[in-house]
């Protein structure tokens, strides 16, 4: 048997497969060697890796394709605002024609069901929102760029106001806590687990302050996003393709890529143990992924690795997108069985380091993938999936399929129409500011004060309201006579995140 006929074998499954393209072997396209991956193993996790401008949307798009037309819904984050035309039909031309005759494919223009999201409502999609509370500390620290010290003690203050019943709804409410937990009356309330310093509340404030000038305060707040509505199938049995819109806060970086997490965290806090499944309940697209890990704590680190880990037995599959392998961490990148990997550059010593660095992520195979990886073309990668077995596949480079649905945004009227028309929009439009900490203690009446002596000074004109509210007696009193039920019912994950069961 020579190589190409070893390579096609070890592509040959007999269940329900996913087709990817065909086999490139001597510089001609094979189209009976037909390379695929499992449907059982989407939920092994996978990575989608390349330089920009060598096909990775269009790979993501082709797959996401052939996930819903198999029953499984799929979440893609869209950053660059190209992956919208999933829901419409392609469209036929010499290239695709040519593209389809090379593969073997036999190519019918399609759109699929979609649904658009887009955070806090920027931009066109049904609005994505979390609360405080749900958010979690570790994330929010994640966002604010906080330290470790700084995120532990967020940590504290989520803790004191999940054990008394305060639930966060609002960055408002978040200032008022923090501001009652370093004032003269609430600074007791944490000495006995480490306290608060005044010095760390200072950055935590000024964070929170940043981030709100930022435009920011719209993605957190009620009504809250409801993660299993991504899970959802249509009437016809096809998978809802889930498109986060991220064009208009692509210029917020650590924002998004948190906010994806925060999806990921949510649905594994909320879903029931599966094992191994025929299918994946869902396939979870992780764009611009090196986003997510730049500059990230050990503890953010950590609750990715076991996310990730743990989340495959929850039926989820989590696909990284990214330019380079070395741009996922080693215990993550470990865990991800289904590689698909477009051109590298390597125009610089970094970018030598980087290709030699993805060539030893490879298992060993017949090509030499140094120089392969540099001569891909657009629409053709090296692929390695898990067999039906869990085995790894034989590398090998593959032409790859073109997508069937429109590849291209959709024009604005017709996203906006999809938007309004979703059973969801009513349900996610319109945010409601209901009453919450902030709220209640602002409305209630101020505390009579006793006559100052003379030679003191009269209060500041200027003190906000927030200032006077937590600062009073009351707000430490109610605290305290909060009862911890709702408290108790706050469990949280593996990134702190937390979900009310309804």
């Amino acid at each position: 048997m020579s190589d190409s006929e070893t390579i096609a074998a070890g592509y040959a499954f007999t269940g329900p497969a996913l087709d990817l393209g065909a086999l490139l072997w001597d510089g001609a396209c094979l189209p009976d060697a037909q390379i695929r991956i499992p449907l059982p193993m989407l939920n092994r996790h996978g990575l989608v890796a390349g330089a920009t401008g060598t096909g990775k949307t269009k790979t993501l798009q082709l797959i996401a394709e052939q996930l819903s037309a198999q029953g499984v819904p799929v979440f893609l984050a869209d950053v660059k605002g190209d992956v919208s035309g999933i829901s419409a039909p392609g469209v036929t031309n010499d290239k695709v024609a040519g593209r389809a005759a090379e593969v073997k494919q036999q190519w019918t223009a399609t759109g699929f069901p979609a649904e658009f999201y887009a955070l806090g409502g920027i931009g066109h999609g049904i609005p994505v929102r979390a609360t405080i509370t749900g958010f979690g500390p570790i994330l929010l620290s994640k966002v604010l760029q906080l330290n470790q010290t700084q995120e532990q003690s967020l940590g504290l203050i989520f803790h004191y106001a999940d054990t008394k019943g305060l639930e966060l709804i609002d960055l408002k409410d978040l200032r008022a806590v923090v501001t009652f937990l370093t004032s003269d009356e609430g600074k007791t309330e944490l000495k006995n687990i480490g306290g608060l310093s005044t010095a760390t509340a200072g950055v935590i404030l000024r964070s929170l302050t940043a981030f709100e000038a930022q435009g920011m305060a719209d993605f957190f707040g009620e009504p809250d996003f409801d993660t299993s509505e991504l899970l959802r199938t249509v009437s016809d049995g096809r998978g809802m393709v889930s498109v986060l819109e991220l064009p208009a806060v692509q210029d917020k970086p650590q924002l998004f890529s948190t906010f994806l997490m925060w999806m990921l965290a949510d649905l594994f806090h909320d879903l029931p143990e599966v094992g191994d499944a025929d299918k994946p309940k869902l396939v979870f697209f992780f764009d611009e992924a090196h986003l997510l890990f730049n500059d990230a704590s050990k503890a953010f680190l950590d609750s990715i690795t076991q996310t990730v880990r743990l989340i495959r037995s929850k039926g989820v599959g989590v696909f990284f997108v990214t330019q380079t392998p070395k741009d996922v961490p080693g215990d993550v990148l470990a865990q991800l069985g289904n590689r698909v990997q477009h051109a590298l550059r390597a125009f610089t010593p970094d970018d030598q380091k980087a290709l030699k660095a993805t060539v030893k992520t490879f298992p060993n195979s017949s090509y030499d993938l140094e120089e392969i990886l540099t001569g891909l073309g657009t629409g053709e990668a090296v692929v390695t999936v898990l067999s039906e077995n869990g085995a790894p596949t034989p590398v090998a480079v593959t032409r790859l399929r073109a997508p069937e649905s429109l590849m291209g945004p959709v024009d604005a009227a017709s996203l906006d129409a999809a938007v309004k028309s979703s059973s969801l929009y009513g349900r996610y439009a319109q945010a409601v500011d209901r009453e919450s900490a902030y709220e209640k203690l602002s409305s209630r009446p101020q505390p009579q004060e006793a006559p100052k002596p003379a030679a003191k000074s009269a209060p500041k004109q200027d003190e906000s309201m927030v200032q006077q509210v937590v600062g009073s007696g009351m707000f430490k009193s109610l605290a305290r006579s909060v009862g911890t039920q709702i408290g108790r019912e706050i469990t949280r994950s593996l990134f702190g995140t937390a979900r009310r069961k309804r």
